[in-house]
């Protein structure tokens, strides 16, 4: 019988994925300058195969990102998750799904383009006002 990956490595994996996904980067690309094929990416990406201390860093400098992003929200052994704040807290609520769509991508990558502060805070408010199911507020504009 085979053993479940841990959730860790699990969780692990899947930020690789995501940061790499947010970046354009092709599993193929990742793995040709790891010097391992894109199978093995996959396998590092889905928790099946651990990643080293050594890889992560090397996949880390590879995607831009200090290593202490890939534990961003880990699970902790009580079954807590992590309490690090990141400066990508769009990305947080995101480590703790399996997938992301094309277009939760799509929206990251248009969102991150955004330079204007106040604007990006009412595109929030928008969008979390019309998962909540509320009409937002145009404030008296």
């Amino acid at each position: 019988m085979k053993k479940a990956p841990d959730p860790v490595d699990r969780h692990v994996g899947h930020r690789v994925r995501v940061r790499r996904l947010l970046i354009g980067v092709s599993q193929e690309k990742l793995g040709d300058a790891l010097g391992v094929t894109f199978q093995q990416i996959q396998k590092y990406e889905k928790g099946t195969n651990r990643i080293s201390a050594s890889r992560l860093r090397q996949i880390a400098d590879m995607l831009n990102v200090p290593v202490s992003f890939f534990y961003e929200g880990a699970p902790r052994q009580d079954g807590a998750r992590g309490e690090e704040g990141g400066a990508e807290p769009a990305l947080d609520h995101a480590a703790n799904d399996v997938f992301w769509t094309s277009q939760d991508l799509q929206l990251v990558r248009a969102f991150q383009r955004i330079t204007d502060h106040q604007v990006r805070r009412r595109i929030i408010s928008l969008v979390e006002a019309i998962g909540a199911g509320a009409a937002p507020s145009n404030g008296g504009e």
